[in-house]
Protein backbone atom coordinates (compact mmCIF):
# COMPACT_ATOMS: atom_id res chain seq x y z
CA UNK A 1 0.00 0.00 0.00
CA UNK A 2 1.20 3.50 -0.66
CA UNK A 3 2.12 4.85 3.13
CA UNK A 4 2.53 8.43 4.06
CA UNK A 5 6.28 10.01 3.64
CA UNK A 6 8.94 9.48 6.06
CA UNK A 7 9.99 12.85 7.62
CA UNK A 8 13.26 12.13 6.13
CA UNK A 9 13.60 15.22 3.80
CA UNK A 10 11.48 18.28 4.93
CA UNK A 11 10.77 21.29 2.58
CA UNK A 12 13.54 19.43 0.37
CA UNK A 13 10.55 16.61 -0.41
CA UNK A 14 8.56 19.05 -2.44
CA UNK A 15 11.68 20.02 -4.51
CA UNK A 16 12.52 23.51 -2.63
CA UNK A 17 14.17 25.10 0.68
CA UNK A 18 13.26 27.87 3.14
CA UNK A 19 15.04 30.25 1.23
CA UNK A 20 12.77 29.53 -2.06
CA UNK A 21 9.54 29.29 -0.11
CA UNK A 22 10.27 32.51 1.42
CA UNK A 23 11.01 34.20 -1.49
CA UNK A 24 7.87 33.05 -3.33
CA UNK A 25 5.47 32.70 -0.34
CA UNK A 26 7.02 34.84 3.09
CA UNK A 27 7.12 32.14 5.08
CA UNK A 28 8.59 28.60 5.80
CA UNK A 29 5.92 27.56 7.92
CA UNK A 30 3.43 26.17 5.34
CA UNK A 31 2.68 22.29 3.84
CA UNK A 32 4.76 22.27 0.59
CA UNK A 33 2.02 21.02 -1.75
CA UNK A 34 3.25 23.46 -4.92
CA UNK A 35 5.47 21.34 -7.04
CA UNK A 36 4.31 18.20 -9.14
CA UNK A 37 5.61 15.35 -7.32
CA UNK A 38 4.39 12.67 -5.08
CA UNK A 39 4.44 13.27 -1.01
CA UNK A 40 4.15 9.75 -0.43
CA UNK A 41 6.42 6.55 0.43
CA UNK A 42 8.11 5.16 -3.49
CA UNK A 43 7.04 2.30 -5.00
CA UNK A 44 9.23 -0.71 -2.62
CA UNK A 45 10.78 -1.58 -5.83
CA UNK A 46 11.66 0.83 -7.20
CA UNK A 47 13.69 2.11 -3.81
CA UNK A 48 15.10 -0.82 -2.96
CA UNK A 49 16.27 -1.14 -6.82
CA UNK A 50 18.33 1.81 -5.83
CA UNK A 51 19.80 0.94 -2.48
CA UNK A 52 21.10 -2.21 -4.32
CA UNK A 53 22.25 -0.62 -6.76
CA UNK A 54 24.31 1.57 -4.79
CA UNK A 55 25.01 -1.36 -2.38
CA UNK A 56 27.32 -2.08 -5.67
CA UNK A 57 29.95 0.39 -4.89
CA UNK A 58 30.61 0.45 -8.84
CA UNK A 59 29.61 3.27 -10.58
CA UNK A 60 31.42 3.98 -13.84
CA UNK A 61 30.16 3.33 -18.06
CA UNK A 62 27.14 1.24 -17.87
CA UNK A 63 25.11 -0.13 -21.03
CA UNK A 64 21.72 0.59 -21.02
CA UNK A 65 19.84 -2.80 -21.70
CA UNK A 66 17.16 -3.21 -24.68
CA UNK A 67 15.04 -4.56 -21.87
CA UNK A 68 14.41 -1.09 -20.71
CA UNK A 69 12.99 0.35 -24.23
CA UNK A 70 10.86 -3.31 -24.22
CA UNK A 71 9.64 -2.67 -20.51
CA UNK A 72 8.13 0.43 -21.60
CA UNK A 73 5.81 -1.40 -24.17
CA UNK A 74 4.65 -3.84 -22.47
CA UNK A 75 3.81 -1.14 -19.94
CA UNK A 76 1.85 0.63 -22.39
CA UNK A 77 0.17 -2.51 -24.00
CA UNK A 78 -1.02 -3.31 -20.31
CA UNK A 79 -2.16 -0.30 -18.98
CA UNK A 80 -3.19 1.63 -21.56
CA UNK A 81 -3.89 -1.07 -24.68
CA UNK A 82 -2.18 1.37 -26.53
CA UNK A 83 0.79 -1.20 -28.90
CA UNK A 84 3.59 1.09 -29.95
CA UNK A 85 5.63 -2.16 -30.58
CA UNK A 86 6.32 -0.95 -34.57
CA UNK A 87 6.85 2.84 -32.98
CA UNK A 88 10.59 4.47 -32.91
CA UNK A 89 11.55 4.73 -28.74
CA UNK A 90 14.00 6.85 -28.14
CA UNK A 91 15.53 7.59 -24.75
CA UNK A 92 15.66 11.41 -23.29
CA UNK A 93 16.86 13.01 -20.24
CA UNK A 94 13.64 14.89 -19.94
CA UNK A 95 10.67 15.99 -20.80
CA UNK A 96 12.27 19.37 -21.01
CA UNK A 97 15.23 17.77 -23.44
CA UNK A 98 12.75 16.46 -25.91
CA UNK A 99 10.57 19.51 -26.13
CA UNK A 100 13.57 21.69 -26.72
CA UNK A 101 15.69 19.71 -29.26
CA UNK A 102 12.37 19.51 -30.77
CA UNK A 103 11.23 23.27 -30.87
CA UNK A 104 15.13 23.42 -32.54
CA UNK A 105 14.52 20.77 -35.04
CA UNK A 106 11.64 21.09 -36.20
CA UNK A 107 11.02 24.99 -36.47
CA UNK A 108 13.19 28.05 -37.35
CA UNK A 109 13.88 31.37 -35.23
CA UNK A 110 10.70 33.22 -35.74
CA UNK A 111 8.33 30.59 -36.24
CA UNK A 112 5.39 30.63 -34.03
CA UNK A 113 4.85 27.27 -31.42
CA UNK A 114 1.54 26.84 -30.18
CA UNK A 115 1.11 26.50 -26.58
CA UNK A 116 -2.35 25.89 -24.43
CA UNK A 117 -2.71 28.18 -21.60
CA UNK A 118 -2.82 27.72 -18.47
CA UNK A 119 -0.13 25.25 -19.02
CA UNK A 120 3.11 23.62 -18.04
CA UNK A 121 5.53 26.78 -16.79
CA UNK A 122 8.62 25.42 -19.15
CA UNK A 123 6.78 25.41 -22.53
CA UNK A 124 6.67 29.32 -23.04
CA UNK A 125 10.24 29.79 -21.73
CA UNK A 126 11.33 26.71 -24.00
CA UNK A 127 9.90 28.62 -26.47
CA UNK A 128 11.29 31.79 -26.10
CA UNK A 129 14.53 30.74 -25.15
CA UNK A 130 15.15 28.73 -28.39
CA UNK A 131 13.88 32.08 -30.33
CA UNK A 132 10.60 30.89 -31.23
CA UNK A 133 7.01 33.00 -30.89
CA UNK A 134 4.92 31.29 -28.38
CA UNK A 135 1.19 31.67 -29.66
CA UNK A 136 -1.57 31.02 -27.20
CA UNK A 137 -4.42 28.59 -28.04
CA UNK A 138 -5.80 29.09 -24.38
CA UNK A 139 -7.98 26.68 -23.00
CA UNK A 140 -11.74 28.01 -21.82
CA UNK A 141 -13.10 26.80 -18.74
CA UNK A 142 -16.70 25.78 -19.42
CA UNK A 143 -18.76 24.88 -15.88
CA UNK A 144 -16.24 22.93 -13.64
CA UNK A 145 -14.46 21.39 -16.74
CA UNK A 146 -11.79 22.93 -19.58
CA UNK A 147 -11.68 22.45 -23.34
CA UNK A 148 -9.96 23.36 -25.98
CA UNK A 149 -10.34 26.48 -28.00
CA UNK A 150 -10.70 24.05 -31.39
CA UNK A 151 -11.87 27.28 -33.80
CA UNK A 152 -9.03 28.95 -32.60
CA UNK A 153 -6.59 26.42 -32.84
CA UNK A 154 -7.88 26.37 -36.62
CA UNK A 155 -6.99 30.08 -37.07
CA UNK A 156 -3.88 29.79 -35.69
CA UNK A 157 -2.26 26.29 -37.45
CA UNK A 158 -3.91 28.41 -40.89
CA UNK A 159 -1.22 31.11 -40.28
CA UNK A 160 1.68 29.49 -42.18
CA UNK A 161 4.06 30.94 -39.29
CA UNK A 162 3.11 28.28 -36.75
CA UNK A 163 5.30 25.09 -36.96
CA UNK A 164 4.50 23.11 -34.12
CA UNK A 165 1.89 22.73 -31.26
CA UNK A 166 2.76 21.05 -27.62
CA UNK A 167 -0.37 19.54 -26.42
CA UNK A 168 -0.34 18.65 -22.94
CA UNK A 169 -2.42 15.22 -22.28
CA UNK A 170 -3.08 14.53 -19.18
CA UNK A 171 -2.92 18.59 -19.52
CA UNK A 172 -0.98 19.73 -16.63
CA UNK A 173 -2.41 21.69 -14.51
CA UNK A 174 -5.96 22.04 -15.62
CA UNK A 175 -6.18 18.05 -15.16
CA UNK A 176 -7.99 17.06 -18.54
CA UNK A 177 -7.71 13.95 -19.86
CA UNK A 178 -8.46 14.30 -23.42
CA UNK A 179 -10.69 11.89 -24.91
CA UNK A 180 -10.37 10.41 -28.09
CA UNK A 181 -12.73 12.89 -30.39
CA UNK A 182 -11.19 15.95 -29.06
CA UNK A 183 -7.48 14.64 -29.84
CA UNK A 184 -8.91 13.41 -33.26
CA UNK A 185 -10.27 16.92 -33.45
CA UNK A 186 -6.62 18.43 -32.89
CA UNK A 187 -5.05 15.56 -35.31
CA UNK A 188 -7.32 16.10 -38.16
CA UNK A 189 -6.46 20.42 -37.44
CA UNK A 190 -2.93 20.16 -37.38
CA UNK A 191 -2.70 17.80 -40.74
CA UNK A 192 -4.26 19.99 -42.40
CA UNK A 193 -1.71 22.65 -42.22
CA UNK A 194 0.85 20.36 -41.55
CA UNK A 195 1.76 21.67 -37.91
CA UNK A 196 3.91 19.00 -35.83
CA UNK A 197 2.18 17.59 -33.03
CA UNK A 198 4.54 17.23 -29.38
CA UNK A 199 2.04 15.42 -26.72
CA UNK A 200 3.62 15.20 -23.70
CA UNK A 201 2.10 12.85 -22.15
CA UNK A 202 4.55 12.14 -19.19
CA UNK A 203 1.68 11.79 -17.13
CA UNK A 204 -0.36 9.40 -18.61
CA UNK A 205 -0.47 6.76 -16.00
CA UNK A 206 -2.29 8.96 -13.59
CA UNK A 207 -5.86 9.11 -15.30
CA UNK A 208 -7.99 8.77 -12.62
CA UNK A 209 -11.46 6.49 -13.27
CA UNK A 210 -13.46 6.35 -14.53
CA UNK A 211 -11.29 8.46 -16.99
CA UNK A 212 -9.07 6.24 -19.53
CA UNK A 213 -5.85 8.00 -20.65
CA UNK A 214 -6.35 8.19 -24.51
CA UNK A 215 -2.52 8.15 -26.54
CA UNK A 216 -2.11 10.99 -28.91
CA UNK A 217 -1.04 8.43 -31.26
CA UNK A 218 -3.92 6.38 -31.25
CA UNK A 219 -6.48 9.11 -32.03
CA UNK A 220 -4.75 10.07 -35.66
CA UNK A 221 -6.29 7.65 -37.54
CA UNK A 222 -6.00 8.63 -40.96
CA UNK A 223 -4.97 11.91 -40.39
CA UNK A 224 -1.43 11.81 -41.48
CA UNK A 225 -0.24 14.61 -38.79
CA UNK A 226 3.07 14.68 -37.82
CA UNK A 227 4.07 13.80 -34.26
CA UNK A 228 6.06 12.57 -31.23
CA UNK A 229 5.48 11.90 -28.11
CA UNK A 230 7.13 12.27 -24.32
CA UNK A 231 6.82 9.17 -21.75
CA UNK A 232 8.26 7.79 -19.02
CA UNK A 233 7.75 7.09 -15.64
CA UNK A 234 8.93 10.01 -13.60
CA UNK A 235 5.80 11.55 -12.81
CA UNK A 236 4.77 8.50 -12.47
CA UNK A 237 6.85 7.11 -9.76
CA UNK A 238 8.37 10.13 -8.74
CA UNK A 239 11.85 9.85 -10.38
CA UNK A 240 12.14 13.00 -11.97
CA UNK A 241 15.29 13.54 -10.00
CA UNK A 242 16.76 10.29 -10.74
CA UNK A 243 15.45 8.91 -13.92
CA UNK A 244 15.11 9.31 -17.92
CA UNK A 245 12.50 10.07 -19.94
CA UNK A 246 11.24 8.38 -23.48
CA UNK A 247 10.29 10.07 -26.73
CA UNK A 248 8.34 8.36 -29.01
CA UNK A 249 7.48 9.05 -32.74
CA UNK A 250 6.25 7.10 -35.96
CA UNK A 251 8.89 9.61 -38.24
CA UNK A 252 11.57 8.53 -39.40
CA UNK A 253 13.11 11.80 -40.30
CA UNK A 254 12.20 12.85 -36.75
CA UNK A 255 13.74 9.98 -35.39
CA UNK A 256 16.80 10.26 -37.41
CA UNK A 257 17.36 13.98 -36.38
CA UNK A 258 16.71 13.15 -32.60
CA UNK A 259 18.92 10.69 -32.72
CA UNK A 260 21.64 12.87 -34.02
CA UNK A 261 21.52 15.79 -32.00
CA UNK A 262 21.06 13.37 -29.50
CA UNK A 263 24.57 12.18 -30.46
CA UNK A 264 26.00 16.02 -30.84
CA UNK A 265 25.26 16.99 -27.46
CA UNK A 266 25.64 13.40 -25.71
CA UNK A 267 22.57 13.91 -24.30
CA UNK A 268 21.87 9.75 -23.91
CA UNK A 269 24.98 9.13 -21.49
CA UNK A 270 23.82 6.48 -19.17
CA UNK A 271 22.88 6.94 -15.43
CA UNK A 272 23.70 3.60 -13.73
CA UNK A 273 20.73 5.03 -10.70
CA UNK A 274 18.29 6.29 -13.82
CA UNK A 275 19.12 2.61 -15.34
CA UNK A 276 17.89 1.03 -12.61
CA UNK A 277 15.11 2.98 -11.39
CA UNK A 278 13.40 2.84 -14.76
CA UNK A 279 13.52 -0.79 -15.08
CA UNK A 280 12.04 -1.25 -11.05
CA UNK A 281 9.25 0.93 -11.92
CA UNK A 282 7.64 -0.69 -14.83
CA UNK A 283 8.65 -3.94 -13.90
CA UNK A 284 7.43 -3.65 -10.13
CA UNK A 285 5.71 -1.01 -9.22
CA UNK A 286 1.85 -1.86 -11.22
CA UNK A 287 -0.01 -2.32 -7.23
CA UNK A 288 1.96 0.80 -5.80
CA UNK A 289 0.50 2.88 -8.80
CA UNK A 290 -2.88 1.09 -8.27
CA UNK A 291 -3.08 2.05 -4.41
CA UNK A 292 -1.95 5.60 -5.49
CA UNK A 293 -4.71 6.27 -7.65
CA UNK A 294 -7.01 4.78 -4.88
CA UNK A 295 -5.24 7.80 -2.39
CA UNK A 296 -5.78 10.30 -5.11
CA UNK A 297 -9.64 9.63 -5.28
CA UNK A 298 -9.80 9.85 -1.59
CA UNK A 299 -8.19 13.02 -1.52
CA UNK A 300 -10.10 14.34 -4.68
CA UNK A 301 -13.28 13.41 -2.52
CA UNK A 302 -12.23 14.70 0.53
CA UNK A 303 -11.10 18.06 -1.26
CA UNK A 304 -14.68 18.12 -3.22
CA UNK A 305 -16.65 17.97 0.12
CA UNK A 306 -14.46 19.87 2.27
CA UNK A 307 -13.48 23.01 0.24
CA UNK A 308 -15.23 26.30 1.78
CA UNK A 309 -17.70 27.84 -0.72
CA UNK A 310 -15.19 30.68 -1.70
CA UNK A 311 -13.17 28.01 -3.27
CA UNK A 312 -14.25 25.93 -6.64
CA UNK A 313 -12.28 22.60 -7.17
CA UNK A 314 -12.14 22.06 -11.06
CA UNK A 315 -13.31 18.52 -12.17
CA UNK A 316 -10.06 16.62 -11.83
CA UNK A 317 -9.61 14.10 -14.23
CA UNK A 318 -5.80 12.98 -14.33
CA UNK A 319 -2.49 14.54 -13.07
CA UNK A 320 -1.68 14.66 -9.15
CA UNK A 321 -2.73 17.55 -9.17
CA UNK A 322 -5.77 19.54 -8.32
CA UNK A 323 -6.94 23.05 -9.86
CA UNK A 324 -8.60 25.19 -7.54
CA UNK A 325 -10.92 28.32 -8.61
CA UNK A 326 -10.16 31.11 -5.51
CA UNK A 327 -11.36 33.86 -7.87
CA UNK A 328 -14.52 34.41 -5.32
CA UNK A 329 -11.82 35.37 -2.88
CA UNK A 330 -11.17 38.44 -4.77
CA UNK A 331 -7.83 38.14 -3.55
CA UNK A 332 -4.97 40.43 -6.05
CA UNK A 333 -3.22 38.23 -8.04
CA UNK A 334 0.34 38.63 -6.77
CA UNK A 335 -1.09 38.27 -3.60
CA UNK A 336 -2.50 35.14 -3.90
CA UNK A 337 0.03 32.66 -3.16
CA UNK A 338 1.76 34.67 -0.34
CA UNK A 339 -2.12 34.58 1.05
CA UNK A 340 -2.72 30.83 0.93
CA UNK A 341 1.24 30.33 2.49
CA UNK A 342 0.69 32.88 5.70
CA UNK A 343 -2.81 32.98 6.48
CA UNK A 344 -3.98 29.11 5.68
CA UNK A 345 -0.45 27.56 5.88
CA UNK A 346 -0.75 26.06 2.59
CA UNK A 347 2.13 26.48 -0.24
CA UNK A 348 0.28 26.22 -3.66
CA UNK A 349 1.68 26.75 -7.28
CA UNK A 350 -0.40 30.56 -8.06
CA UNK A 351 -2.13 29.77 -11.01
CA UNK A 352 -0.63 32.85 -13.05
CA UNK A 353 2.44 30.95 -12.93
CA UNK A 354 1.12 28.89 -15.82
CA UNK A 355 -0.18 31.66 -18.01
CA UNK A 356 -2.25 35.14 -17.10
CA UNK A 357 -5.62 32.81 -17.80
CA UNK A 358 -4.74 30.99 -14.48
CA UNK A 359 -5.15 34.20 -12.74
CA UNK A 360 -7.32 33.90 -9.73
CA UNK A 361 -6.45 29.69 -9.27
CA UNK A 362 -3.94 27.80 -7.72
CA UNK A 363 -2.45 24.22 -8.17
CA UNK A 364 -1.96 21.95 -5.41
CA UNK A 365 -0.28 18.27 -5.21
CA UNK A 366 -3.12 15.74 -3.82
CA UNK A 367 -0.46 12.79 -4.18
CA UNK A 368 -0.08 13.45 -0.78
CA UNK A 369 -1.59 11.61 2.91
CA UNK A 370 -5.34 12.16 2.86
CA UNK A 371 -4.51 13.06 6.40
CA UNK A 372 -2.42 16.26 4.18
CA UNK A 373 -5.51 16.70 2.57
CA UNK A 374 -7.68 16.83 5.91
CA UNK A 375 -5.45 19.91 6.93
CA UNK A 376 -5.53 21.31 4.13
CA UNK A 377 -9.47 21.62 4.05
CA UNK A 378 -9.61 23.11 7.57
CA UNK A 379 -6.58 25.12 7.43
CA UNK A 380 -8.19 27.15 4.07
CA UNK A 381 -11.55 27.26 6.17
CA UNK A 382 -10.00 28.76 8.81
CA UNK A 383 -8.10 30.88 6.80
CA UNK A 384 -11.63 32.32 5.38
CA UNK A 385 -13.37 32.58 8.40
CA UNK A 386 -10.96 35.07 9.47
CA UNK A 387 -10.66 37.61 6.55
Amino acid sequence: MVSPTRDTGGDRRQGTDGATLIRHFGTTDALPLWIAEPDVELAPSVTSALQARAADRWFGYETRPGSVIELFRDWTRERHAWDCAELAVMVSPSVGTSTGVLVDLLTRPGDGVIIQPPVFTDFKTIVSENGRTVVRNPLVLSGDQYKMDLDDLASKTADPGNKLLILCNPHNPVGRVWDNDELAAVAAICAEHDVFVLADEIHADLALPPHRFTPFAAATGDSGVRWAATHGPIKTFGLAGVCDTLLVTDQPQVEASFETRSSQFHLTRNNVFAIAAFEAAYRGGRTWLDDLLVLMAANVTVLASGLPDEITLVNPEGTYLAWLDLRALDIEVAELGPWLAQSAGVAVSPGHWFGREGAGFARLTIATPTETIERVVDQLRSAIRRR
